[in-house]
């Protein structure tokens, strides 16, 4: 065998060895997502690409701005023909889908303030007691988790399929209120200023509410490469830096008025029972805005002053 020869197989072999350890051998793993499902999409979106940066798995986001009915999009993720969407938790929706159980918002969504009709306020400023609130209707999803809850606790709830139905028919007086997660009104109503709604200023339903992520059952690496990098940005702090700092959350915690509300607890009987929620570092409280939850690593995240 000639030098020339040999010489000739080490290329060879180099670019067959080039070739195989090229980009073009390790395509990124296809997400595809629904992002028009409701209006926490700008802020969900941002903590999924934060957990997906911490992975150790490359993956591509593929979104579709279709708007869908929840139910829809739940049948497309159970189906496969997507792979990922956020929604309240239940027992109904554990079992339908695979979650991911890390709250998305920290618990905040199950803060729940009422947009009204601006000459609704005088009934609701009558309100003193629980019982009070149940001579109220309330518009819900017909799927969503909350619809379920607030019947459980005795509200009066009219159910419709599409999200932005219940605007209107809360301006049609179909009900008398539209709970929402705190964090959700302003941006609701900036995108429905056509008609003439508000938020309620004095009263809040609190109940345990986690927004988490979910797939398909079976779809296990997603599901774990999601938990790994969630947990990763708790650990290090940047989960609540994107918390503190979007519009959305940041909107709510300086608009809602959270501390001077009459705050009514209630309880979520759908609430699975592996719901996490023995971890403090999980959860919002709005007895410690000035103060971080700890991590598990007992690592303080300061959180910004909203008072400026």
């Amino acid at each position: 065998m000639t030098r020339s020869f040999v010489r000739q197989l080490i290329a060879a072999s180099l670019i067959t060895s080039a070739f195989l350890a090229s980009p073009l051998s390790a395509q990124p793993n296809i997400i595809r997502v629904n992002g028009a499902a409701d209006g926490n999409a700008s802020y969900v979106m941002e903590i999924l690409n934060l957990a997906l940066s911490k992975t150790d798995t490359r993956y591509e986001l593929k979104v579709d701005n279709t708007p869908v009915t929840q139910a829809r999009n739940m049948d497309d993720v159970a189906s496969g023909r997507m792979d990922l969407l956020w929604a309240a938790t239940n027992i109904e929706m554990e079992e339908m889908l695979l979650p991911i159980r890390i709250p998305l918002y920290r618990g905040l969504l199950g803060h729940r303030i009422f947009i009204i009709k601006p000459e609704s306020q005088a009934r609701f400023d009558q309100v003193k007691t629980f019982d009070d609130l149940k001579k109220f209707t309330f518009g819900q999803g017909t799927t969503w988790a909350d619809s379920g809850i607030l019947e459980s606790n005795g509200l009066k709830v009219i159910r419709t399929n599409k999200y932005p139905s219940l605007f209107y028919m809360l301006d049609g007086d179909r009900f008398d209120a539209f709970p929402r997660g705190v964090q959700e009104p302003w941006a609701e109503l900036e995108t429905n200023k056509n008609l003439p709604l508000t938020v309620e200023k004095r009263i809040m339903l609190v109940y345990r509410m986690p927004l988490y992520f979910f797939t398909k059952h079976g779809n296990t690496k997603l599901a774990a490469d999601l938990e790994l990098g969630l947990n990763r940005a708790i650990a290090d702090g940047s989960f609540n830096e994107v918390f503190f700092r979007h519009p959305i959350v940041r909107s709510a915690i300086e608009q809602a008025n959270l501390h001077d509300r009459i705050a009514f607890m209630i309880d979520n009987p759908t609430l699975p029972k592996e719901t996490p929620l023995d971890r403090a570092e999980l959860w919002f409280d709005i007895n410690t805005l000035k103060k971080p939850a700890p991590t598990p690593a007992d690592e303080v995240v300061a959180e910004p002053d909203l008072t400026e």
